[in-house]
């Protein structure tokens, strides 16, 4: 009963930061970075000499948070999860690339969670690891495309996702050793 409850809190507090990736998301490609293009995208680097709008930060993070949102609720509350993103998207997205982030935000979410719901009961990281790269590569080019008519800036984005997913990494190990000794079992 404590870790059905521990789980359930969990992934609550997943969703609402996997939700309030979104907005924030939005917000930094509009306004935040070393360079913001003319009717294009503010700018961050992810490599040398390669920059991506700076809301590859916050999608990388998103694509991780849902898979624990489905982990700790289960799937219905990851696809639950995914709806509220994109309405969220919808409102929240600049006019200007509202269709692209919500196209992007669906489309990507969908493929992460497609890749992430077979593998993550037996190979949780592997999951994270597998539906995350599938699900980034997928929203940079869909969001690019329909935002701007151009993919120039899709290897950042891909490297700027990429890096969020990494950072992410030892905490999903961390997250599933803890589970494994506690006895706190997936959704």
């Amino acid at each position: 009963m404590i870790l059905d409850r521990q789980r359930q809190i969990e992934g609550i507090v997943a969703l609402v930061l996997f939700a309030l990736t979104i907005p924030v998301a939005n917000w930094l490609i509009g306004n935040v970075g070393i360079v913001c293009v003319p009717d294009g995208p503010c700018l961050v680097p992810v490599w040398p000499d390669i920059k991506a709008p700076s809301g590859v930060l916050m999608i990388g993070l998103a694509l991780v948070l849902r898979d624990i949102v489905q982990r700790r609720l289960g799937p219905l509350a990851g696809l639950g999860a995914i709806a509220i993103g994109a309405l969220i998207s919808a409102f929240v997205a600049p006019p200007a690339i509202v269709l692209a982030s919500v196209a992007a935000f669906l489309l990507s979410e969908l493929a992460d969670f497609a890749v992430y719901t077979p593998l993550q009961r037996r190979r949780f990281v592997t999951a994270v690891v597998a539906s995350s790269i599938v699900g980034l590569v997928v929203d940079s080019i869909v969001f690019l495309q329909l935002a701007f008519g151009s993919l120039d800036f899709v290897g950042g984005q891909i490297i700027g996702k990429a890096w969020m997913v990494l950072l992410a990494l030892p905490l999903m190990h961390l997250l599933r050793r803890r589970d494994e000794k506690i006895g706190l079992a997936a959704a």
